[in-house]
Parts: C-alpha cells; sequence; structure tokens
C-alpha cells in the first residue's frame, strides 16, 4: 500500500512548535514575530492564499499586517511601501503575494526587500545564497517538500531525482536545494525531449509543471515516491460543481508509487507553515534567540 504524505498532518506538527517556541521567547525579544503582507488587485485565488496565511500566522502567536492595494495603485508607492517595511522594527517578514498586475516591475519590487526579511526567498541575495548553499533564507514550496520527505525517512542522497518544471518560485530552487542535499537531479520542463522517459528513471518524481493531470502511471516506475505541486479548480461531470487535481493523475499512479502527496492536503499546507519558519527565523535572528528549529530549513 503507498504511503500517503499527509503535508496538513506534517505541518500542524510543526505549528505547534512553532506555536510553543513563540510563548517561550517573545518574553525575551518583548514582542511577537511580525509579519508584512503585500497584495495587489482583487486576483481571487490571491485572497484566498492571503487569508490562509492570516489564520496560520494567528494560529501561532505572529503578528499579521496584511496591506491590500488596488491595482490602480503606482509603482513608486509600493516601492515606498516595502523600503518603509524594510526599516520597520515590527516587522520580520515581507512577502509580495504574487502573480501581481504585470504592469508593475515585479523583479524590482523583490529586490527592494531586505534579504533579511524576504520570506519568500525570491531576493537575488537569497537565491544567490542558496546557490552557494550558504545560510539564508530559503523559498517556502520547496523548503516544505524537503521536510515533507524527511518527516518519512525518504533519502534524498544519492536518489535520481526528476523535477518537473523550472519556474523561480518551485522548480530552480528545489533543485538546487535538492543537489545541495547530494541527490542527483535532473530539471526538466516543456521543452524536454523525453520527458516521459527520463522521469521514468527517478526515484523521486517531482511534478511543478502546472498542467492538471499531465503525469500518469507511464511516468513512474514501480517504488517511485511522486511529489505533486500542481492544483487547479477543474469543472466536474456535474457542471455545477468543480473539483480540485494536481498535475499528477493520482488515481492512476498510486497503485505503482511507494509514496505520494495528496491534492489537496499535501505541498499546499507546507508552503505557508514554512512562511511561518522564515518568519521566526528571522525574529530569531533579529533578537539573538536560541533556537531549536534549525531542522527545518534545508
Amino acid at each position: 500500500m503507498s504511503l500517503k504524505l499527509d503535508g496538513k498532518k506534517l505541518s500542524l506538527e510543526i505549528e505547534e512548535r512553532l506555536k510553543n517556541y513563540i510563548s517561550i521567547h517573545k518574553k525575551i525579544a518583548k514582542r511577537a514575530p511580525g509579519l508584512a503582507v503585500i497584495r495587489i488587485g482583487e486576483d481571487q485565488a490571491s485572497g484566498v492564499y492571503v487569508n490562509n496565511k492570516e489564520k496560520a500566522c494567528s494560529r501561532v502567536g505572529i503578528k499579521s499586517f496584511i496591506f491590500h492595494l488596488k491595482d490602480n495603485v503606482e509603482q513608486k508607492e509600493v516601492e515606498k511601501l516595502i523600503n518603509n517595511l524594510n526599516f520597520d522594527r515590527d516587522i520580520d517578514g515581507i512577502l509580495l503575494q504574487l502573480p501581481i498586475p504585470k504592469k508593475f516591475d515585479e523583479e524590482r519590487l523583490i529586490s527592494l526587500i531586505n534579504p533579511s526579511k524576504d520570506v519568500d526567498g525570491l531576493n537575488e541575495i537569497n537565491m544567490g545564497k542558496l546557490v552557494k548553499n550558504e545560510p539564508a533564507m530559503r523559498s517556502c514550496t520547496p523548503a516544505g517538500i524537503i521536510n515533507l520527505l524527511r518527516s518519512q525517512n525518504i533519502t534524498i542522497e544519492g536518489k535520481k531525482i526528476v523535477v518537473i518544471g523550472r519556474s523561480l518560485l518551485v522548480g530552480k530552487p528545489l533543485s538546487l536545494m535538492l543537489l545541495n542535499l547530494n541527490g542527483t537531479v535532473t530539471m526538466t520542463h516543456s521543452k524536454t525531449i523525453n520527458l516521459n522517459k527520463l522521469c521514468k528513471e527517478a526515484d523521486i518524481l517531482i511534478v511543478a509543471a502546472g498542467k492538471p493531470n499531465l503525469v500518469d502511471s507511464s511516468f513512474v516506475k514501480e517504488g517511485t515516491v511522486i511529489i505533486d505541486v500542481g492544483i487547479h479548480r477543474l469543472k466536474s461531470s456535474d457542471k455545477d460543481k468543480t473539483r480540485l487535481c494536481g498535475d499528477v493523475l493520482l488515481e492512476d499512479v498510486i497503485p505503482k508509487v511507494f509514496a505520494y502527496t495528496p491534492v489537496p492536503g499535501g505541498v499546499g499546507p507546507m508552503t505557508v507553515t514554512m512562511l511561518l519558519v522564515n518568519t521566526i527565523f528571522s525574529w530569531q535572528k533579529q533578537f539573538g534567540l536560541s533556537s531549536s528549529l534549525n531542522d527545518l530549513l534545508p
């Protein structure tokens, strides 16, 4: 029987650790950790994600500051807000909720975030430190995936790992993290020739392609570990209803694999949890607090 990598269960266990850590150490810091989230525009999915992050902060004792800006705001106003938050001593983490409207220079806005407060791990300083395998903020989804694997003692070192997807949010940083942990990593994408064949060689297959049900059992060998990063809302056979699915046709691959992540309840909850972890690490560093959480960052 295949092992379900339950991200929801693990995230709640980690949240309990974070809650206890904050409760003990905020007496020393004399304040709780603070996370600022900048949302621009009315993208519905972004609204849901921001709401989930706010609730997660509340559960563990992080103070959240939500800045919801209209999409007619000017680039300079957003830049000014980021600069103000960089110098705000009550803010330990700054998150620019993506995607943002196309009229904005996204790269510049991310670049302006103080690397020590860049809880998404996307600033070029943090990405550069990842390349050099130096301690820094790590991207949340990749860090969550590695924690999921570690939680079930799934070995990364020496394993053949195929990553489908090369985004800055998942594919690129995840491939580097796995490489730093001595995995043998192949990064693939939409232009890869013989994708099916490459995937079938993987001991661990991580799918972040952004295409619903792309991967079926023909992509995997017996005993593979498969991680599904995708999440999509599709119309069901009943036209009035929708259903969630990932990049993997799970019902087809489960009989063949050693372990898998469900959708929903797999990678998604861990992404939010790692955002909390990054915020606490920044808080900890600012106040020189001792840490019992070092195992959570790859």
